[in-house]
């Protein structure tokens, strides 16, 4: 399980739906929301 930076909601890597990549790592992401706000600026999430 993998711990979405933007809710903090907990998304299973094997099923997830949203993926980014930033800091030469994937980043997985519960919805198309935070996906959205966590690629608008990555580095405010730790990135």
């Amino acid at each position: 399980m993998f711990k979405d930076p933007v809710c903090k909601m907990m998304v299973d890597e094997k099923t997830a739906k949203h993926v980014s990549e930033a800091g030469g790592k994937k980043v997985y992401l519960c919805s198309a929301a935070c996906k959205t706000q966590f690629d608008s600026n990555p580095k405010k999430y730790g990135y």
